[in-house]
């Protein structure tokens, strides 16, 4: 008896938690239906503020506006909400992100933002791919995913891995600033593409990703911001304070490259890291200038290294995961705004998508 209302008690409680989290997916979804573009994207460069992230034009913002549309159209794809304004939403996000992705590119090599548009564009197919079983269509998302394939290995770093600066840019491939967390972006958009669509990998580029990973990583699993970094390890970004969001993706990505030095421990070490220290990343939450809180965080980094910690749950063992998604689902549910939305910084009209994106992603895996 008493093991029938125990398991009731938390039936109820599973219950209720699944009922917040439906709520609040519900006012998300109904914030980016309400806020997409009549062509189908989301966002523009029309908000401004008195400073602005370095955005060379025209491709700088036709980057912005692909990889944050590809995120809200990944987080509608991969929450799980099907009403009819929905799925009306989505097609026609897929319609506009089809005609848009082969497009991207950086004509000024200085800032290849296109890196986003590329590696988050593969995320939104997918999550298309896996959505709808139509043949036809099926092609076509493979046919898109191996362009984007293409240009991410055009614009890999000579020294492994990507970056998004290469302000003396004096090769045809880019010989800049490799960041950490960029070439992990990439990687788990590339094996996401490859695990949903069987597209087979180049395998040098991902030999090649692991060690750059390797190569910014620190002992306790911290993971330096850039690869020049490696000479100042101690400096308070790339220490475990700055490098919360950053380990969640790099640890994801390494594991997702097979390296067996990510074992569950370290997933697990870093996850809990990310709960007990997130004042770390929530003071920097909003703040209009990239890495001005403590340990040179920046508002940007929150929902993305939430979305990788998602990742990282889903890679522990099954029967380890409601713990992890329970509090995590928890905590995205104490941020979002009034209006449905979720964002971290502010740039320009775009961070409404890519947070509310990350969010209902997020949500979609703690369900």
């Amino acid at each position: 008896m008493k093991a029938l209302l125990l398991l009731i008690l938390i039936s109820q409680y599973a219950l209720a938690g699944n009922a917040d989290v439906k709520v609040a997916i519900t006012k998300g979804v109904d914030f980016l239906v309400q806020h997409q573009n009549k062509d189908g994207s989301w966002g523009s460069p029309h908000r401004t503020k008195g400073l602005n992230v370095f955005t060379p034009l025209p491709d700088g913002h036709q980057a912005y506006k692909a990889a944050s549309s590809a995120l809200a159209l990944h987080g509608l794809l991969e929450c799980g909400d099907r009403r009819a304004a929905t799925i009306a939403s989505i097609q026609k996000g897929e319609k506009w992100l089809l005609s848009t992705l082969p497009e991207q590119r950086s004509i000024n090599r200085v800032a290849t933002y296109n890196i986003w548009a590329h590696a988050y564009g593969l995320h939104a197919l997918s999550s298309l791919y896996r959505e709808y079983k139509d043949p036809t269509k099926r092609a076509e998302y493979i046919r898109q995913a191996e362009i984007q394939i293409k240009k991410l290995q055009q614009h890999e770093d000579l020294n492994r891995g990507w970056g998004y600066y290469d302000f003396n840019h004096i090769s045809e491939k880019p010989t800049g600033k490799v960041m950490s967390f960029t070439t992990a972006t990439v990687v788990l958009a590339l094996t996401d593409a490859s695990k949903t669509m069987g597209i087979k990998l180049p395998a040098d580029i991902m030999k090649r990703s692991l060690a750059a990973l390797r190569e910014m990583r620190t002992p306790d699993f911290s993971y330096v911001y850039a690869r020049d970094f490696r000479y100042f390890p101690r400096r308070p970004l790339n220490r475990p304070a700055g490098s919360l969001s950053r380990s969640q993706a790099c640890n994801a990505a390494s594991r997702a490259l097979q390296d067996n030095n990510l074992t569950d421990t370290v997933l697990r070490t870093w996850l809990q890291r990310l709960f007990d220290r997130n004042g770390w990343l929530d003071i920097g939450r909003k703040r209009p200038i990239p890495h001005e809180a403590y340990a040179d965080v920046a508002g940007y980094f929150y929902y993305y290294g939430h979305y990788y910690a998602s990742k990282c749950i889903l890679m522990l063992p099954e029967n380890e995961r409601r713990p992890w998604q329970d509090k995590l689902a928890k905590l995205m549910i104490s941020k979002q705004e009034k209006n449905g939305s979720w964002w971290d910084f502010p740039l320009f009209n775009y961070h409404y998508a890519y947070g509310t994106g990350y969010v209902l992603a997020i949500l979609g895996r703690c369900k």
